[in-house]
């Protein structure tokens, strides 16, 4: 029995590719996950991803690379050669993101959350309102390649990547920002934040006494504080916030919700044994 023009071929065995998240049901974890999945079913490729689940649960994608505009992926067929796939989504030019900094801006609560690595559902109305998209709105808004022999777009191998993309903007939704040309670090720092710790120059280190029994006298009232000023964090969890969807978490509420609490109380409970003096070992 023939497919079209192809008789029905099983892929090569692959060695070290992606695993897949989802072993079951739809890809998308996250509300951005999720969207980006059903941004493509809009534009009619639902039967077509439905094709690329299998290779994307198997293993057969063997790299996504995300970069500004574009994506480059490896995929294992049935050839021995793995086929090359190329995505290519229009970036925002400097006065799209102009306005896309601007508006953002006028929303500080959103530009804070932002800062603390989340991504609220609310930042794709922002750039809406900036007239520049977060999301592709239009099929020919995405430009897609694959070498393999098929003429369907998406052919499997192409699915199997859209699917895992939805993956790593789970893991990473900074990666959408990418994708429209500009990286984390540049979007975070045009909205006033700071992606990197301050370095301050310091004072070269004084000698070590020559008196062997003068070593420790005040060498702990010398020691400078390493931590800086202690203060509450204005952001709850925020590692976990950033670190995205766990793999194992299998709870209906996302790991970071489920443990804000605990990681204020402790907040809490560490700033008032440090102010009282107490001893803080186990």
């Amino acid at each position: 029995m023939s497919w079209g023009y192809f008789t029905p071929s099983r892929p090569r065995e692959a060695k070290g590719g992606i695993q897949a998240v989802s072993r079951r049901g739809a890809f998308g974890a996250t509300w951005w996950g999720r969207r980006w999945m059903q941004t493509l079913e809009s534009f009619g490729m639902e039967s077509r991803l439905t094709r690329g689940r299998s290779y994307a649960r198997g293993g057969q994608v063997l790299s996504i690379d995300i970069g500004s505009g574009s994506i480059q992926a490896a995929v294992q067929g049935s050839r021995p050669k793995p086929y090359t796939i190329k995505i290519t989504l229009a970036t925002l030019d400097d006065a799209g993101w102009k306005r896309v900094q601007e508006a953002l801006q006028s929303e500080p609560l959103l530009t804070a959350r932002l800062l603390a690595g989340e991504m609220p559902e609310e930042i794709e109305a922002v750039f809406k309102k900036a007239g520049s998209p977060l999301f592709p709105e239009r099929i020919k808004d995405l430009s897609a390649n694959c070498s393999c022999p098929d003429s369907a777009n998406p052919c499997k191998h192409l699915a199997a990547v859209y699917c895992l993309l939805a993956e790593e903007f789970d893991r990473d939704p900074f990666h959408l920002f990418v994708l429209r040309g500009r990286d984390r670090e540049t979007l975070l720092q045009s909205l006033g934040g700071d992606t990197s710790p301050d370095i301050e120059p310091t004072a070269p280190p004084e000698p070590l006494p020559t008196d062997p029994a003068a070593f420790w006298e005040g060498i702990h009232s010398a020691l400078p504080p390493i931590f800086g000023p202690l203060r509450r964090p204005s952001v709850n969890a925020p590692i976990l916030r950033q670190l995205g969807p766990f793999p194992l978490w299998r709870v209906a509420i996302p790991v970071s919700e489920a443990l804000e609490e605990e990681y204020a109380g402790a907040s809490v409970r560490a700033l008032e044994r440090i102010e009282a003096g107490a001893n803080l070992s186990p």
